[in-house]
């Protein structure tokens, strides 16, 4: 006992340094490695995505416990879900707010009866079109919000026709940009306000894991959006 005693005396600066990161991590700020394409093209697979703990509630560490109140999602925030329904760390985008009516017909949005703005784009370097082609077209929820969406030409999700429904309150409803390819609140419902636990800002790196790990150097730094 005295001998971990004097270890832990002799090392103290090292386990405060560790326990310090773990706080920073909990309420500040924290780095996720994005494993599926559920987020494609916007996010892609390998990218390591810094995510803003403090952009919607400064939390007490280690919990979801709120104590300050800064901000609320917004339509388009790309967002990080503590998520009970499917028991992981999500990655989604937020395309509905508490008291909006949602629906989606052959992957057209329709927010409060109003039909979101398409144009084509052109998205190169998706690894998956080669063995699933896949559309692309620049998506605008209103209010500033624009982002990439990827369509499968061939197989479109069970859920590309979905709702009416309106999102109750305390509540939102995310969905993957990849909107063939994601499991979303299409599926597995509503997200909870304090499940959102912060923001993705940006890619601070990214490694390609069709290439066994090798670099995307045009992608750090990337800001998300």
């Amino acid at each position: 006992m005295h001998a971990f005693a004097r270890f832990l005396l002799r090392n103290r600066g090292f386990f405060l340094f560790l326990l310090g990161m773990l706080v920073f991590r909990s309420a500040l700020a924290d780095w996720n490695t994005v494993p599926t394409g559920s987020m494609q093209p916007t996010i892609h697979i390998g990218d390591r995505i810094v995510v803003d703990r403090m952009a919607y509630d400064l939390r007490l560490p280690f919990t979801h416990v709120s104590l300050w109140h800064r901000a609320d999602p917004r339509r388009g925030d790309i967002v990080i879900i503590d998520s009970a329904a499917t028991g992981e760390r999500l990655v989604k985008r937020v395309i509905g707010l508490p008291g909006d009516t949602v629906a989606l017909r052959s992957n057209v949005l329709y927010i409060n009866g109003h039909t979101a703005h398409y144009r084509p784009a052109q998205v190169v370097d998706i690894a998956a079109d080669r063995a699933l082609p896949a559309s692309y077209a620049m998506e605008s929820l209103g209010g500033g919000s624009e982002h990439f969406i990827r369509l499968s030409r061939y197989l479109p999700s069970p859920a590309s026709n979905y709702g009416p429904v309106t999102i109750t309150a305390g509540h939102y409803l995310a969905m993957g940009d990849n909107r063939d390819d994601s499991y979303d609140s299409r599926f597995f419902g509503f997200v909870p306000r304090e499940e959102i636990v912060g923001r993705a800002r940006f890619v601070a790196l990214s490694l390609d894991p069709a290439r066994h790990g090798m670099p995307r150097a045009n992608r750090w730094g990337l800001a998300l959006y």
